[in-house]
């Protein structure tokens, strides 16, 4: 399987005996072998580089500027340009653009802002070629509107996908984008099992967003690659498949998408 969006860098992996490189043999030894990392800042490259040197046939990377990352305005410009730069460089390393987006759930006083790096990020993703893993909370109207106005639009993904079959159809209306399922569908009270018919087969992703979104029976814990077969388990119940048919749908789309 892949975990198509996992931040095993974080240092929520190198506490009490604990380093991402434990997670990343977890992760392949549970039948997960490879990662994609996205960053959300300039200062994950290092960390993020690091690991992919210990596991360069199993972890991939994405780099990008996060919305609620944004630095102070004065240096917003500088870090976009270091994350481009480090794109540009890292050909054949970085399989996307991302993790960006738009975020009005935690603050809604740089939405511009906001509006302005995304669509920056988007531009360059088009031009080189790469997926976009977009992040997108209590803002789809914005992120569907900066997509719509782009001259050139990326593939891409929207990560932890928890909306309606209505959302399903208006991000498909604009392109042709995946969906990115993680803990969030084994939670008690989710609705994203209903949701998940709508979404074409070929357009489905697997994801932790670890060390975030534990899935059940592991919620409330930090969360890791190795939990992904979990949340595999959930989504083949809800579409009446086995996990293994999950497990090799999913690789498929995943390899598809980052060009693995």
């Amino acid at each position: 399987m892949v975990d198509t969006h996992t931040h095993l860098y974080d240092a929520a992996f190198s506490a009490d005996g604990d380093t991402p490189a434990d997670a990343v043999r977890r992760a392949i030894a549970a039948g997960v072998e490879r990662m994609v990392l996205p960053g959300c800042t300039p200062a994950d490259l290092s960390a993020m580089n690091e690991l992919r040197s210990l596991f360069p046939t199993n972890v991939f990377l994405a780099a990008g500027l996060h919305p609620t990352e944004l630095p102070e305005p004065e240096l917003v410009d500088a870090q976009l340009a270091e994350i481009e730069a480090e794109l540009r460089a890292g050909a054949g390393k970085y399989v996307a653009v991302g993790e960006i987006g738009m975020d009005l759930y935690w603050d809604k006083s740089r939405l511009e802002e906001q509006r302005r790096v995304f669509a920056a990020q988007c531009r360059v993703a088009a031009e080189l070629g790469l997926p976009v893993i977009i992040h997108c909370r209590e803002a789809l109207d914005d992120t569907l509107a900066v997509l719509s106005a782009l001259p050139q639009l990326p593939q891409g993904v929207f990560h932890s996908f928890s909306g309606t079959p209505d959302d399903v159809a208006r991000i498909r209306a604009i392109g042709d984008f995946y969906f990115g399922i993680n803990g969030i569908v084994t939670f008690k009270k989710a609705t994203l099992p209903d949701t998940l018919p709508h979404i074409p087969a070929d357009r489905l992703l697997l994801e932790t967003d670890s060390p975030y979104l534990a899935p059940v029976p592991r919620r409330g814990r930090r969360n890791e690659s190795s939990y992904l077969p979990y949340t595999a388990a959930r989504v083949a119940e809800a579409l009446s498949l086995t996990p293994e048919a999950i497990g090799r749908l999913t690789t498929e789309n995943a390899c598809r998408l980052f060009n693995l």
